[in-house]
Parts: structure tokens; C-alpha cells; sequence
């Protein structure tokens, strides 16, 4: 493949997946944005090393981005600097979604960051990018078993986070 197409066929899958990595990281990270681009832009660059060559035996090169996305996550979660420090409230408009309850969001965001990096990467894997347990196990490079006890821990914690609330927001 000659350098200026590989160049031009990458450029048409970032611009398709970006949107869509960018708020996988939102959740992943909590609302931190700034760290969500990050995370966003580590990942398409890890593609683009690929791109061309061992990305073309890739069935689903979307599903592998999610991958890298998330094993990048993680990577970072494993180095964070001692030195910062995680705020109390998510910003406004960290995850955009039209017609969504502001409240809600603030109130899932929240209870998501609180769960373990691991855990809260397998509720996103699961359940928002509806990800079956096998895809979600290669994902993070565990067991299937690892990724059903994980998800079951994590719905549990959140169900005890949210308590109450979740039928209150349900309601609206």
C-alpha cells in the first residue's frame, strides 16, 4: 500500500471513530476531559503504527481501536503520577449527549469514578459499548470468568452508590 493512500484511509477511520473513542475515554476517565483527548490521541497514534500492515488482518479495526483505548486507559491508570489529585465534580459537557438528564449524567459519572479502573472498564466495555463478555475478556486480557465476577462487583457497587437515587432519576 503506497504511503500517501495508507496515509488517506487512515485519516477517514479517525475522523469516522474519534467521536466515538473520545466518549468512551470521557467515561473511562470520569469526565476528564483533557485526559480523555489524551487517551483519544495515544490510541490513534498507536493505529496508525499499525495501519497498513498488521491492522489489514484485523476483522474489526473499530473494535481494535476500543481495545487500545482501553488497555491505554489502564496503562495510565497503572503510572498516575502521585502529584495529582482527582476533582469532586464532573465539568460541564464533559460526556454531550442531547436530551439526556444533566443530573443523571453527573450522578453515573460520579458513581463510575469511584469504582476501581478495572471494574469501571469493564462496565464501559459491557454495557455502553455493549460488548459481549468474550470481546470485553480479549479487551483487557483476562478470563471470561474475570470479566463476569468484575461486572458483577462493579453493578453491585454502583447499585449501592446510586441507591435510591436511580429510581428518583428514573422517574424523571
Amino acid at each position: 500500500m503506497r504511503r500517501a493512500a495508507r496515509a488517506e484511509e487512515f485519516r477517514e477511520f479517525a475522523a469516522g471513530r474519534a467521536s466515538h473513542l473520545y466518549r468512551s475515554a470521557c467515561l473511562l476517565t470520569s469526565g476528564d476531559t483533557h485526559l480523555a483527548e489524551d487517551l483519544v490521541q495515544e490510541t490513534l497514534g498507536r493505529m496508525y503504527t499499525l495501519w497498513g500492515g498488521r491492522i489489514t488482518r484485523i476483522d474489526n479495526p473499530a473494535g481494535y481501536a476500543q481495545t487500545v483505548l482501553v488497555r491505554t486507559f489502564l496503562a495510565h491508570q497503572r503510572r498516575r503520577s502521585a502529584t495529582e489529585r482527582p476533582v469532586g465534580e464532573v465539568p460541564e459537557g464533559a460526556v454531550p449527549a442531547a436530551g439526556d438528564d444533566p443530573t443523571l449524567r453527573v450522578a453515573l459519572l460520579g458513581a463510575l469514578a469511584r469504582l476501581a479502573p478495572k471494574d469501571r472498564a469493564v462496565v464501559v466495555l459491557r454495557y455502553w459499548e455493549d460488548r459481549s463478555i468474550e470481546e470485553t475478556a480479549d479487551a483487557l486480557n483476562v478470563s471470561s470468568a474475570a470479566v463476569r465476577t468484575r461486572a458483577v462487583r462493579a453493578l453491585a457497587k454502583l447499585r449501592e452508590q446510586l441507591g435510591g437515587s436511580l429510581a428518583e432519576f428514573a422517574a424523571h
